[in-house]
């Protein structure tokens, strides 16, 4: 059992730099995958709030990347090693939709880190993610794909509901 979120936040994002790219070379890599990593931080802790929470996805694991790979049109293509795409088990397609909506809505990602303010994930001390929620014109180059509405859009409607709905103002995290 993984004590916390550490192999499903890694490897929904890979899976969302993977499906959306960087736009240029090797440092806007790093900036689109910061920003994919923060996203998919944020949304792991607004779905997984308690330490129940997490107890119970490191047991079940999150479910993977089929749905998601079939909705975008990514194909796993099999390497040399057998297990080469193991961490697409890790994959939380929850998380990976509501990461999507966050990098499209600068708005919505601003409540979300908002809302986690007093949660367990924080432990009272605020968390930095200004490349979610303010990134600047490098930032939104490097990321032009995975920041884009239309182009994620088939990602981010699979769970919108449930986000807005754990948003839903005077709704706390828990319950």
């Amino acid at each position: 059992m993984h004590a916390d979120l550490s192999p499903v936040i890694a490897a929904t994002t890979q899976w969302l730099s993977r499906a959306f790219p960087a736009c240029g070379g090797a440092l806007a890599s790093a900036l689109c995958e910061v920003q994919a990593r923060q996203a998919v931080t944020v949304a792991a802790w607004l779905r997984y709030p308690t330490d129940t929470d997490v107890a119970l996805v490191g047991i079940a694991g999150p479910g993977g990347s089929a749905r998601l790979d079939w909705i975008t049109g990514v194909h796993a293509v099999p390497d040399a090693e057998e297990d080469a795409h193991a961490w697409r088990t890790w994959v939380d397609e929850v998380v990976a939709s509501w990461a999507a909506c966050l990098l499209a809505d600068p708005e919505l990602a601003g409540r979300a880190v908002a809302a986690l303010a007093d949660g367990i994930h924080t432990d009272g001390s605020p968390a930095e993610f200004r490349r979610l929620v303010a990134p600047d014109a490098g930032d939104r180059d490097a990321a032009a794909l995975l920041r884009h509405p239309d182009l994620v859009a088939p990602v981010a409607e699979l769970h919108r509901a449930q986000l807005t709905d754990r948003l839903a103002p005077g709704r706390t995290l828990i319950g």
